[in-house]
């Protein structure tokens, strides 16, 4: 994985925000939130925070007496999230979910959304997850099952890749879409020393109003940005419009539903 793969900066906070949060995130965050509901009071740690789509979540889910602690490798994504959201029980914090600076046993649960494919070292990143575990706790998270079941997204890497045929720009395939074997997840999760593990399909349908936002947020507010721009300096908007057109093509010209498919992981400690 390049330092790119995981680059949140710039202008990519915003966008990320504005047109991937509705369309891909906030579905999933409600379905991990509700996953946490039980919980009435302790704390919570989110690692992956990014724009702050799950902490909002957990604030409306959770009582006001859980404190949660929103963490993201990303200080541009943290200062973007407390635009959104400022709440008493929330702390930010900028951490390395594969060091994190916490107390053993400290934490009721962890929750990640779409945020352990980034990691270099998944293994550790979930050993840290169950240091800071209390006995009984659990870490949930969230990962993109294959990228062929979330169309919007594969029609938009496939878009990218031919218009670059002799250097495609595989994001989408290398980081968050190429974690999705639940055996392989199963076995480094309990390789990290977590021993009960449930591994769930999750599906999700949003629309967006045209094709335009999700071409705008896939290939401007993510890493594939970069990607894009290294092959083509000065080309974005104009890549950005062939992926539009071929999203037009794909769903029509008005309203895109956006199929997608997920899987989310709970272990105990």
């Amino acid at each position: 994985m390049s330092v790119t793969d995981s680059a949140f900066a710039g202008s990519i906070p915003a966008l990320y925000e504005q047109y991937l949060a509705p369309l891909t995130f906030e579905p999933f965050a409600e379905d991990l939130a509700g996953r946490l509901a039980d919980i009435a009071q302790g704390r919570i740690l989110e690692v992956a925070a990014g724009t702050g789509v799950v902490t909002r979540a957990m604030v409306r889910t959770l009582p006001p007496q859980v404190e949660i602690v929103a963490t993201d490798l990303n200080q541009a994504m943290l200062d973007h999230a407390q635009t959104k959201l400022q709440a008493p029980n929330v702390t930010w914090q900028q951490t390395d979910a594969q060091s994190l600076p916490f107390e053993a046993s400290s934490f009721d649960a962890v929750i990640c959304q779409f945020g352990v494919m980034f990691f270099p070292d998944k293994l550790t990143a979930y050993r840290e997850a169950l240091r800071v575990l209390k006995p009984g706790g659990r870490f949930v998270f969230a990962v993109w099952n294959t990228l062929d079941l979330n169309p919007v997204s594969q029609v938009v890497s496939a878009t990218v890749a031919r218009t670059f045929p002799d250097d495609p720009p595989r994001f989408f395939e290398r980081v968050p879409f190429g974690y999705f074997d639940p055996d392989r997840i199963l076995g480094e999760v309990q390789q990290a020393g977590f021993e009960k593990v449930d591994i769930a399909v999750v599906e999700k349908v949003t629309h967006a109003p045209s094709p335009r936002e999700p071409a705008i947020g896939l290939c401007q507010g993510t890493p594939l940005r970069a990607e894009i721009e290294a092959r083509a300096p000065g080309c974005l908007d104009e890549i950005t419009a062939r992926v539009t057109q071929a999203l037009s093509d794909r769903f029509g010209p008005s309203s895109v539903e956006n199929r997608m498919s997920a899987l989310v992981v709970t272990a105990w400690r």
